[in-house]
C-alpha cells in the first residue's frame, strides 16, 4: 500500500516520505514548516492553540510569537496561501490556527494527481463569518470554445468577492470540482462549508453576451437574490471587468442585509462579537442621533467580546466622529479622544484591511488632519478592494478635506457605482455635492444633494449642500427652505461651530453659500 497523502487544492502532502507536492513537482521546505503542515491538516476539524503547535513542532520549548508567526508565514506561501488571504490556514484572534481548505485523504505513491478518489469525511462547519463559493458559471453557448470565457468570468468574481474580508470566499479549485454535474445546492453548501453559493449562466451569440446569476442560501435553499446582464461583445477582458463588478455590487449588500437581518433575530445571550457588530450596522446607516448611541452601545459590546475586532472598533470610531460632525455630542472632546483612540486600535488590529482603512483614513480626515497620511491610507483601501464603497467614499472625502474637488467626486462617482442599491448612498452623495461646490457647478451640486436627501432625509450634510448651492444660483426661496430643514436636524448649526467641529475651512465657496443662504454665523 502506497503512503498516506492529504490532497488539497493541486497540493499534496506525502506523509511517509515527508515531501511536498504541486502536481507531480516537489516543493522545497524545511523540516519544522513539514511538521506545522501536517499538523494542522491532521487536526483540521478543531482550532488549534498556539501552545498546541509548540508542543507538537517545538516539543514544548520556549518559541517567540515572532518565530511562531515566521513559521506560518512560510508554510502560507509554500501552499499559495497568505497572512492577507488566509485562504487555507486560517488565524482566529486570541483562539489559535486552523487549516480551513478542503482536504481529501488517498493513499498512493508521491507525487500523484490530485484526483484520486475520496474517502468519506466530515463536511466543514461553517465559518465564523458569511461564507460563499461561486460555481462554475454553466456555458449556454453552441461553442464549447466559449467555455473559457465563462470560467474566466467565475474567476473574476471570485478574486473580486475575496478581497472583503468579513467574508469567507471558496476558493476557485474546490468550486470547479462541481463543474458539468447536476448539483444540488444545499449538498455543495454542506460539502464545501459554505452558506451561500453563487451559480450562473453565460449565453455569447449575435454579439452580444447575456450572463445570468442567483445567489442562493445553501441552508435554507431561499433565493437571495437574481439578476441578469446583457452587454455587446467588444473587448472580452473589459466586458468580464464589468460584468464582474456588476455582479458584485449587486449581491455584496444583499447578502450583508441577509446577515444583519439572522443577526437581529437571534437570541441576545447568543450573540457573538460579529452579531453585535452586523447589529449595529442598521443602526450607523441611519445617521440619527439615536442610531449613533446605540451603535456605539453595540459596538462596545463586540469590543468586550473580541477585544482585537479592528473592523468594529473602526465603525465605532466612526461613530464617534459623526457625533462630533452632525452635532450629536454632548461632549465633543471626549467623542474626539474616542475616535482618534479606536482608530489607532482598529489599524493596530489589522492595518491592511480595506474596509478598516477606509474608515481610518476619513476619521482622520476630520479629527486628525494630516492629509499625507490620510491619501497614503485612503489610496491603499482602494487598491485593496477596488470594488468596496467604503474604500471609494472614504477616499472620496479625504481628497474633498484635502482640497482636491476633482479626485473626490471620481472617488464619489466610484463609490456609488460600487454599489447602486446600497443604504449608505446618502453619504457619498453628499460628498459629491460638496466637491461640486468648491467647482462651481452648483447645478449639479443639487442633483447630488437631492439624492442625498432621498436616501437619508435626516442627514443634515444633505441640507447644508442644498441651501449653499441654491444660495449661490440665487434661488433664495430654496435656499431659505434647505437652511431651515438644516436647522430642523442640527439645530446648534451655525457656520462658526461646523468649522470648529471640522469642517474644513478650505472649502471656501460652501461657506459662502452657507451665508448667502442666512444661515447662523
Amino acid at each position: 500500500m502506497g503512503s498516506l497523502r492529504y490532497l488539497f487544492e493541486d497540493y499534496s502532502l506525502d506523509t511517509d516520505r515527508r515531501e511536498l507536492y504541486r502536481g507531480a513537482n516537489v516543493v522545497s521546505i524545511a523540516p519544522q514548516v513539514f511538521d506545522l503542515l501536517d499538523y494542522l491538516i491532521r487536526n483540521r476539524e478543531r482550532v488549534v492553540s498556539k501552545d498546541d503547535l509548540i508542543n507538537a513542532i517545538w516539543n514544548g520549548r520556549s518559541v517567540s510569537d515572532a518565530a511562531l508567526t515566521t513559521r506560518l508565514n512560510v508554510a502560507r506561501s509554500a501552499i499559495g496561501d497568505s497572512g492577507e488571504g488566509q485562504r487555507l490556514i486560517k488565524t482566529l484572534p486570541r483562539k489559535g490556527f486552523r487549516f480551513v481548505g478542503q482536504v481529501r485523504e488517498a493513499q498512493g505513491p508521491p507525487g500523484a494527481a490530485a484526483t484520486d478518489s475520496p474517502v468519506d469525511l466530515p463536511n466543514p462547519s461553517l465559518p465564523d463569518k458569511p461564507s460563499v463559493a461561486v460555481l462554475p458559471f454553466q456555458n449556454m453557448s453552441s461553442d464549447p470554445e466559449q467555455e473559457y470565457f465563462a470560467d474566466g468570468m467565475v474567476e473574476e468574481i471570485t478574486t473580486a468577492l475575496s478581497r472583503f474580508k468579513w467574508l469567507f470566499v471558496i476558493a476557485r479549485n474546490s468550486s470547479f470540482t462541481f463543474k458539468g454535474r447536476v448539483v444540488d445546492i444545499k449538498e455543495v453548501g454542506r460539502r464545501l462549508g459554505v452558506r451561500y453559493v453563487l451559480e450562473g449562466s453565460v449565453r455569447k451569440a449575435c454579439g452580444k453576451v447575456r450572463i445570468a446569476g442567483q445567489l442562493v442560501d445553501a441552508v435554507t435553499g431561499a433565493h437571495i437574490w437574481a439578476d441578469r446582464f446583457e452587454r455587446d461583445l467588444i473587448d472580452v477582458f473589459a466586458l468580464q471587468d464589468e460584468v464582474t463588478v456588476a455582479v458584485v455590487s449587486a449581491i455584496q449588500p444583499k447578502l450583508f442585509q441577509t446577515e444583519i437581518a439572522m443577526a437581529a433575530r437571534r437570541r441576545p445571550e447568543n450573540l457573538s462579537a460579529y452579531d453585535y457588530y452586523l447589529r449595529a450596522l442598521p443602526q450607523y446607516y441611519l445617521t440619527t442621533r439615536e442610531g449613533m448611541a446605540e451603535a456605539i452601545r453595540l459596538a462596545h459590546r463586540a469590543l468586550e467580546l473580541d477585544p482585537r475586532f479592528g473592523l468594529v472598533a473602526a465603525l465605532a470610531a466612526n461613530c464617534h466622529t459623526l457625533n462630533v460632525l452632525l452635532g450629536y455630542s454632548a461632549d465633543p472632546r471626549f467623542d474626539r479622544k474616542e475616535a482618534v483612540r479606536l482608530l489607532r486600535s482598529a489599524l493596530s488590529a489589522d492595518d491592511s484591511d480595506p474596509e478598516i482603512l477606509a474608515m481610518a483614513c476619513l476619521v482622520s480626515a476630520f479629527m486628525v488632519g494630516d492629509s499625507e497620511t490620510e491619501i497614503e491610507m485612503a489610496d491603499r483601501a482602494v487598491a485593496l478592494n477596488p470594488n468596496s464603497l467604503e474604500a471609494w467614499n472614504g477616499r472620496g472625502w479625504v481628497y474633498w478635506v484635502a482640497g482636491l474637488p476633482e479626485e473626490a467626486i471620481r472617488s464619489f462617482e466610484r463609490a456609488v457605482r460600487m454599489s447602486p442599491v446600497d443604504p449608505r448612498l446618502h453619504n457619498p452623495f453628499a460628498g459629491m455635492g460638496y466637491a461640486l461646490i468648491e467647482l462651481g457647478r452648483f447645478d449639479e451640486a443639487i442633483v447630488a444633494g437631492k439624492k442625498a436627501q432621498r436616501q437619508n432625509p435626516s442627514f443634515s450634510p444633505a441640507y447644508r449642500c442644498l441651501a449653499a448651492a441654491f444660495a449661490h444660483l440665487g434661488r433664495g426661496a430654496e435656499a431659505r427652505e434647505a437652511a431651515a430643514r438644516l436647522l430642523g436636524v442640527d439645530p446648534s448649526f451655525t457656520i462658526t461651530s461646523w468649522i470648529a467641529r471640522g469642517g474644513p475651512s478650505n472649502a471656501k465657496l460652501l461657506i459662502e453659500g452657507l451665508r448667502k443662504a442666512g444661515l447662523p454665523e
